[in-house]
């Protein structure tokens, strides 16, 4: 699976654990002098980051001997260097969003093209509900491929009279994932020929046809083990909630906008369900990055309505020096980049307050990040906007790195973080008033979101566990 959050050994798992350092290492090694013997002189190039890792996640997978490999596309599918599996067992296409148009095109039925390229003839494919224009794409794909093509029904059908199926991971979006899931489960042991399946429910006559070109799969009632994996299955970066004391950090890699929709839907249920504090207010902190060809100003204008007291930018590098911290690094972009992009956020930011105020736009003056970098005693530790004709209006601050942004927010109330240092602070009203603010506050929610990468920096600071 990719991206991974802290470090690179997440993408290649057994059992669910991340591989050792000693087999990453061994196996790193082995694929890359083989490459290296046998290159081509005249093309002497190594495959890029991502295909490397796909071809070394193939080899221990083969020299593991694992029973079953379940292997996630980089982007899209028909192009994606994972899609060499001639005859996988089963396919599953999960619901559709707009995310990587560069490279996979603008519209739903571009993107819904791209993804049934990973169908292969006469291997059965499950997809979830899609809106009717890229199901007929997919549908299309599928026929054209030679791909009998099935749609997930609904969790629900799957309880019948049953328990409600509990699901490990919270969000309304997750019953079709785990929809998903159990047909993709259900055909590989199938396939296996593993006894003790409980027989298939038929499809009600008819059902295939009412408004679906994809006919419905048959339910079924799932195993005592399928029914235990929902319940506990794990995923870190998708809405996780880490209470630490005064400050609750909610995490989601959400980073297109039907999964941002998804985002606040959870948030809004989970923060209203902490217990409110008796005395004392409640403080939301916004802490947010995009990357790549990503909307921002669409994203941030679905998080509006939850209401938060700040919002911080920062690139989602851990600190400002990254030079010890490989697993993190992208080397695509700079930091003065990345930081150009923060301003740009914070500016949208204040943009839609100002038009949710109802009052005229009031738009920063354009900042080059560069002059931005430059040390400033009078800037201290925080990079910010220069105070600007009406600050207070637009609570959003800008930070060079992650480590700095979560001292801010934590205010040393955080046992896992230091308190920022008490000189040399910005005189940035925002900052220094909302210093007071979430020291005082008797609860501090922070959704942290946009960005996988963003969340994986986080997860490294707030448990340095996953880091060894």
């Amino acid at each position: 699976s990719s991206p991974h959050l802290v470090q690179v050994r997440e993408r290649i798992r057994i059992n669910g654990q991340p591989i050792s350092q000693e087999l990453f290492n061994k196996y790193f090694w082995l694929v890359y002098n083989r490459l290296e013997e046998t290159k081509d002189p005249a093309r002497a190039s190594m495959p890029a980051y991502f295909r490397f890792l796909t071809i070394m996640a193939f080899h221990v997978f083969l020299q593991e001997k694992v029973d079953l490999a379940v292997v996630e596309v980089g982007i899209g599918g028909a192009y994606d260097c994972t899609n060499i599996i001639r005859a996988p067992v089963v396919c599953g296409v999960s619901s559709l969003g707009i995310d990587h148009t560069s490279i996979l095109g603008d519209t739903m039925e571009k993107i819904a093209w791209q993804k049934g390229g990973i169908f292969k003839p006469g291997v059965p494919a499950f997809t979830v509900a899609q809106p009717e224009r890229p199901l007929e794409v997919l549908k299309d794909r599928a026929q054209e491929l030679k791909c009998p093509l099935y749609l997930c029904p609904e969790l629900d059908a799957f309880e019948g009279d049953h328990q409600p199926l509990e699901l490990g991971l919270a969000g309304a979006h997750q019953r079709s994932n785990a929809a998903l899931a159990l047909q993709l489960a259900r055909m590989w042991l199938q396939r296996r020929g593993c006894q003790g399946l409980t027989e298939l429910m038929e499809v009600a006559p008819g059902t295939e046809l009412v408004g679906r070109p994809v006919p419905l799969a048959p339910t079924f009632q799932p195993s005592d083990a399928m029914i235990q994996g929902l319940r506990e299955t794990v995923w870190l970066g998708r809405t996780q909630v880490l209470p630490h004391g005064p400050v609750t950090w909610y995490l989601d890699g959400a980073h297109t906008t039907s999964s941002i929709q998804a985002c606040v839907r959870w948030f809004r249920q989970a923060a209203l369900n902490q217990d409110k504090p008796h005395n004392g207010s409640e403080v939301r902190v916004l802490l947010f990055n995009a990357t790549g060809d990503r909307d921002t100003a669409a994203l941030l204008k679905l998080l509006v309505p939850c209401h938060f007291d700040y919002a911080v930018f920062c690139p989602n590098f851990t600190e400002v020096s990254v030079a010890n911290n490989a697993d993190q690094q992208n080397f695509n972009v700079t930091l003065e980049n990345a930081l150009t992009r923060c301003l740009e956020n914070q500016r949208t930011w204040t943009r839609l307050l100002e038009e949710k105020g109802g009052s005229d736009p009031w738009l920063l003056t354009p900042l080059q990040a560069g002059g931005l970098l430059q040390p400033a005693s009078a800037r201290g530790t925080l990079l910010l906007v220069p105070p600007a004709p009406r600050p207070l209006n637009s609570p959003a601050l800008v930070f060079p790195c992650l480590a700095q942004a979560l001292r801010w927010v934590a205010q040393g109330r955080d046992p896992y973080l230091a308190a920022p240092p008490a000189t040399g602070a910005h005189p940035h009203p925002a900052a220094s008033s909302g210093a007071v603010l979430l020291r005082e506050a008797a609860a501090v929610h922070v959704l942290v979101t946009g960005s996988l990468h963003l969340v994986g920096g986080v997860l490294r600071l707030l448990d340095p566990a996953l880091s060894q």
